[in-house]
């Protein structure tokens, strides 16, 4: 009995301190998943975040949860399995595609565009490469940079050939590989490019070489008339109301841009990027090597800040933007930490959202969120006009600096969708406030510019085009501008 009782002593001393950790490690998760929540869910109750939130932590889900309507007429709530436009999340899949047929050998980074595409035009086509689409600095104007374009054009189908040669085989806005500018001209051009090489449709390349492999069942080429189940309706504030957002015809943001998924695929797709499985470590360094302004294949990568939380780890991330809709996903490699959020009402900064979950996972605590300035003062502009919000805004700011998100995005947001409304000089005096808010920033002067372009007054256009580019050489929007307002 003595030697059976020992023994016992013996097990019961060994297994236990087996238990513990594992149970420490579910309570540290609980915690910050309840943390989390409660972060996310002040967004909501400011009216700035409506989707859906996934995060994990070494490979393992910690936190999961819709937040807000998936559709706001039948007061659907979002879930963490409904479907969403991703926007330019979808380059990443498009880059992989074209790296799986570099591996194949039927793709050359170094191979020129008019190699694949002999339709193209042959005078920048043989300048421009494969690399230097991926990487953003072809050169070649992105057609979304077209003021007319979502006015004029984003409602109508387009086949592939005929879009390319209408909006994306314009004059080079610089010599390929010497910079970089965002462009998504290049990346409708690598899809048309795959399409050239396979003899398949993009979204059947997409599905056999990418989303059946990994099961990623809730991820797809979003088609307006097909019935998709649990599809998330986009929407957009106005003036401080909320409305459905303009209808954008999925053939022209196409293989920059068209696809919808869950971010519970996107988990599955950050697991299968640890393993060999869709693309091998040469491919896989290929796409995570940095170019200008640190953007990859697909991918911006950076180095975080030895301070920030999570710091001096490697975090490839990417943001989507389409019509009613914003995403952002991260992935911290150290670590094995994902981040990834769907919003169908943008309004919140996303990368601030996804801040405050990296702190917390680091056992930091994350900045409050602030309301919406933008909002506010839509909806005092609606009540009581331009200068009544002009008044206001100088009350928040002096008696409420801290309560609300005085940001140079805020008033550029209010100022533009007073644009459309056809309210220019409503919109120019809140310009003019952002300018004075904002004196060094580019971006200011060049909406300001924009304000005055469209109210007729081109003498004004034109000098706060000229102060934007003095503060920013770089500002392709300007520099366009200008040289259109500038001919003789």
């Amino acid at each position: 009995m003595k030697r059976l009782l020992s023994l016992l002593l013996v097990l019961l001393l060994v297994t236990a301190p087996r238990a513990v950790p594992e149970e420490a490690k579910r309570s540290a998760s609980t915690a910050k998943a309840e943390r989390i929540d409660k972060l996310i869910s002040q967004y909501v109750s400011y009216g700035l975040f409506s989707g859906a939130v996934l995060v994990s932590e070494r490979d393992q889900v910690i936190f999961k949860k819709g937040y807000g309507l998936a559709n706001r007429e039948w007061n659907i709530p979002n879930t963490p399995d409904a479907k969403f436009r991703i926007g330019s999340i979808t380059k990443q899949f498009t880059a992989t595609l074209v790296l799986q047929q570099v591996a194949r050998n039927k793709i050359n980074l170094d191979g020129r565009v008019s190699d694949y595409l002999p339709h193209y035009r042959k005078d920048t086509g043989s300048r421009v490469t494969v690399d230097q689409l991926l990487h953003h600095t072809s050169g070649i104007p992105s057609y979304t940079d077209n003021p007319r374009f979502f006015s004029e054009v984003s409602r109508n189908p387009y086949g592939v050939q005929d879009f390319i040669a209408k909006f994306c085989s314009g004059d080079l806005e610089f010599e390929p590989g010497s910079k970089f500018h965002y462009d998504n001209s290049g990346y409708f051009l690598l899809g048309a490019i795959l399409e050239q090489v396979t003899g398949e449709p993009y979204e059947a390349l997409l599905r056999e070489s990418i989303l059946t492999p990994l099961g990623m069942k809730g991820t797809g080429y979003d088609h307006f008339g097909e019935l998709l189940e649990k599809r998330v309706t986009g929407y957009e504030k106005d003036l401080g109301a909320i409305r459905n957002a303009p209808y954008l015809d999925m053939s022209l943001p196409y293989a920059a841009g068209s696809l919808y998924s869950t971010v519970e695929d996107l988990f599955l797709w950050d697991q299968a990027l640890y393993t060999d499985k869709i693309l091998s470590a040469d491919s896989k360094q290929k796409m995570f090597t940095p170019g200008l302004e640190h953007y990859g294949y697909g991918w911006d990568i950076e180095t975080l800040p030895a301070t920030d939380a999570g710091g001096a780890q490697t975090m490839i991330a990417h943001e989507g933007g389409i019509n009613g809709f914003n995403t952002l996903e991260q992935r911290l490699v150290g670590d094995h930490v994902l981040v990834v959020l769907f919003n169908n009402t943008p309004g919140a900064n996303l990368e601030e959202m996804a801040a405050g979950i990296r702190a917390i996972l680091y056992g930091r605590e994350p900045a409050a969120p602030k309301r919406g300035l933008a909002d506010t003062l839509g909806e005092t502009i609606v009540r009581e006009g331009v200068d009544a919000a002009v008044r206001r805004y100088r009350q928040l700011k002096s008696g409420d600096p801290n309560g609300y998100d005085f940001g140079l995005e805020q008033l550029s947001r209010l100022g533009y969708q007073l644009v459309e409304h056809k309210r220019l000089a409503d919109a120019v005096t809140i310009f003019e406030l952002n300018v004075e808010a904002f004196p060094k920033s580019a971006s200011a002067f060049d909406s300001l510019g924009d304000a005055y372009e469209k109210s007729g007054n081109k003498p004004r256009a034109i000098e706060n085009y000229r102060k934007s580019l003095d503060l920013d050489p770089k500002n392709a929007h300007a520099r366009g501008r200008l040289e259109e307002l500038e001919k003789p």
